[in-house]
């Protein structure tokens, strides 16, 4: 479970920069090299380096050498931690929701007056 916590630790950490979220996304079209991961990024080839590095240890990128280059590719697998910890805080956020609601209902039941007879009267004559 601790390691779980870590590798999911590590995907947020690495989503939660805007260079690297690009990344994946751009990553989401197909493989790409680096060079062309680094074109629409005004920084050093080292800056965006680390960025990729970053992404490859929380598992969200792979990346292979070829020759002089350096291939990434997106490894979907390693948001299925992410999205399982969104899947349950959904259903305890529901739960409480619904156990608000309940409470809500029961307490504009408390504060609804008891029905009160009909105060109308009859006119002499009708029935």
């Amino acid at each position: 479970m601790a390691n779980q916590l870590s590798r999911l630790d590590q995907v947020f950490a690495a989503l939660a920069d805007p260079t690297r979220r690009a990344i994946v996304m751009r990553l989401c079209a197909g493989e790409a090299s680096v060079g062309e991961l680094a074109d629409p990024f005004d920084m050093a080839l080292p800056s965006l380096m680390k960025h990729i590095h970053v992404l490859e240890t929380s598992g969200l990128v792979q990346s292979e050498k070829s020759g002089r280059v350096r291939t990434c590719r997106l490894s979907p697998d390693a948001l299925l931690g992410a999205e399982d910890w969104f899947q349950q805080q959904r259903a305890i956020w529901e739960a409480r929701l619904d156990r608000f609601e309940a409470y809500v209902m029961k307490l504009k039941k408390e504060r609804e007056p008891a029905a009160k007879p009909s105060r109308t009267r009859k006119r002499k004559g009708a029935k």
